[in-house]
């Protein structure tokens, strides 16, 4: 196991990946990935992947640097060592730099490893070709443009997302008010049975929209400005890192800036990451980047409330809806949770035409920074995942703040139970964090 280097640092993990190595960062609470020297013969063992008997599927996207040329291959699996007849398909993407880019030398293995019956010990896979096994056609992920400002992703015939990249209007917000314009976030997110569950410009709140991520306080060179209800900044697209759909997984790569005025004053890299669903859920993954361009940007939450981060806007019938229930690791709440400090929490409602309730939670990578961070929760829509919460903290230029996020969807209502056991593999899978030139 000597080929395997990481070292934890501050808040977060990083990982070197240089000569023949395997690496793995976002260390989880079941146990960590572990690898071995990779070695792509036809006899030999191979790249060794352990990974925890978990009761649940773990979704995984684990750093991976060839020493060779990849041979022709359909397709690419994950053998089980000890079980050989089990093998999990994986999808080969771009692995990242510690400033959020695509680092085209190392690559990332982006797997769904479903449990095994029986499984008690640390399971063992190796890389190998996926010798005709392969996805249905039609199956597979797409990403097609649904307009000049949004990019759509399916899994085969079923939607998944949208991201909006471009200017998006909505003539029902006044004509001067600076929320009636917004770009830079994902809108609609849908459910597994085809429901939209996320709003965009809801009439209660119109600058909350879908998947977000802004602050209310914005401080540069003395002048404070409003991200989250875009007054005297803004988000704006600047182009594209990656657009990859395959049998495994659909993957969005973007570079945004925070423009005051025509000056660019924050760099924003945001990683987006689908994956087919496991039973009757589906994991979409996201990986932040922000880097201040040329000089420090201080941020801050709302006052006692501590929204400023990333936020989910949730579709449920009404502001009163008997049927939502939101669900944190001390179980259900009939009340919202202002300035609160969670690892997770669930949305559960009826959106649209389903026929049954249905949902999503946010999980939060446990390097965070201040793992865990303070949260703004309301049964009328909105998980607000705040960081740094109600106290300022100012980020120097040329650094990059680098965060984690799962947003995991479900059909049905679901239990506290339930949702962390899902947690739990999110944490024990790891996600990639950082990788190292």
């Amino acid at each position: 196991m000597s080929d395997v280097m990481s070292a934890a640092t501050g808040d977060s993990i990083r990982v070197a990946c240089a000569g023949n190595r395997l690496a793995l960062a976002g260390i989880g609470l079941l146990a960590a990935l572990l690898f071995g020297s990779i070695a792509l013969g036809a006899d030999a063992p191979g790249a060794v992947l352990v990974v925890p008997a978990s009761p649940v599927t773990l979704e995984v996207a684990v750093a991976w640097e060839p020493n060779a040329q990849l041979p022709a291959a359909a397709g690419w699996q994950l053998v089980e060592i000890d079980h050989p007849s089990v093998g999990v398909p994986v999808e080969i993407v771009p692995g990242l730099t510690d400033d959020g880019l695509a680092f085209e030398k190392c690559k990332r293995l982006v797997a769904s490893i479903p449990p095994r019956e029986g499984a008690a010990e640390p399971r063992r896979f190796t890389l190998r070709p996926a010798s005709g096994a392969s996805i249905q056609a039609g199956s597979a992920f797409r990403l097609e443009d649904v307009s000049d400002a949004s990019l759509g992703m399916w899994d085969g015939d079923l939607p998944v997302l949208v991201y909006n990249h471009g200017t998006i209007t909505a003539e029902h917000v006044p004509e001067k008010d600076p929320r009636r314009t917004r770009a830079c976030y994902v809108h609609p997110v849908y459910g597994l049975h085809g429901e939209v569950l996320t709003e965009d410009f809801p009439r209660d709140h119109y600058h909350h929209h879908g998947v977000f991520w802004t602050w209310p306080h914005v401080s540069i060179d003395g002048e404070e400005y409003d991200l989250w209800a875009d007054r005297g900044i803004k988000q704006r697209f600047v182009g594209w890192l990656a657009r990859q759909a395959g049998p495994v997984a659909g993957v969005i790569g973007v570079e945004n800036g925070w423009f005051v005025g025509d000056r660019k004053v924050m760099i924003e890299r945001v990683w987006i990451r689908a994956y087919k669903p496991a039973g009757d859920t589906r994991s979409l993954d996201l990986e932040f980047t922000w880097i201040p361009v040329d000089r420090p940007i201080t941020l801050w939450g709302a006052g006692g409330k501590s929204y400023g981060g990333l936020t989910v806007r949730f579709a449920p019938p009404s502001r009163k809806d008997p049927q939502t229930t939101i669900t944190v690791p001390n179980g259900p709440t009939t009340a919202d949770l202002p300035d609160t400090p969670l690892a997770w929490a669930d949305f559960t409602s009826q959106f649209g035409d389903s026929p049954t309730r249905s949902g999503g939670a946010v999980f939060v990578d446990p390097g965070h920074p201040d793992f865990p961070p303070t949260w703004l929760t309301r049964h009328y829509g909105p998980l607000c995942v705040g960081w740094p919460g109600v106290k300022a903290k100012t980020f120097e230029p040329g650094v990059p703040i680098r965060f984690n996020y799962r947003i995991w969807l479900h059909k049905g209502p679901v239990d506290t139970a339930q949702v962390q056991q899902a947690y739990d593999a999110y944490a024990a899978a790891g996600s990639l964090f950082a990788l190292k030139r």
